[in-house]
């Protein structure tokens, strides 16, 4: 016998909805599972709320909540910012597979960030530190092929006192 199937769910356009639970990286549960809070899909901060929550999810070991947050900013920033907010998606998703053991996923993902908010290094808006943010890249890449180990999580914004 065959499992029954459930509908997804829809919102008021009939588009489908991503409504299952998920846990701590974003991996779906099982329908009627406790999952973590979920980051409200119609949420869209200005720049500077938007790089405090991405750290504080980061911080709380959520890098693909973060991902989503940052993916918002991303899809609405200005034309001469979507590279960096891209870039920072991709450096939440990269770190996503990192800690689920994709280490192919997360090589991908990080080359894509690394190149993208290294475009911003020179002059990077709102005190992201783009400069510090490749380095933590390139720190990841080499350690990938030997395993990881412990990963420091990556600062998305230079110190309130630094140049």
């Amino acid at each position: 016998m065959s499992p029954e199937r459930v509908d997804r769910e829809r919102d008021a356009r009939g588009r489908a909805q991503n409504a299952r639970p998920r846990d701590a990286l974003g991996r779906p549960l099982p329908r009627g599972a406790v999952g973590v809070e979920r980051v409200p899909e119609d949420l869209v901060l200005d720049p500077a709320p938007a790089l405090v929550e991405a750290q504080r999810l980061l911080d709380a070991g959520m890098p693909f909540h973060a991902h989503e947050v940052l993916e918002a900013s991303w899809k609405s920033a200005p034309d001469e910012e979507r590279e960096l907010w891209q870039g920072l998606a991709q450096l939440a998703v990269g770190l996503t597979h990192l800690l689920r053991g994709n280490p192919k996923g997360a090589t991908t993902l990080l080359q894509r960030a690394r190149r993208r908010i290294g475009l911003y290094a020179d002059a990077p808006p709102y005190g992201i530190d783009a400069a510090g943010l490749v380095a933590w890249c390139d720190e990841v890449l080499q350690t990938l092929p030997e395993g990881p180990g412990e990963v420091r999580v990556p600062v998305l914004k230079r110190a309130q006192n630094a140049p």
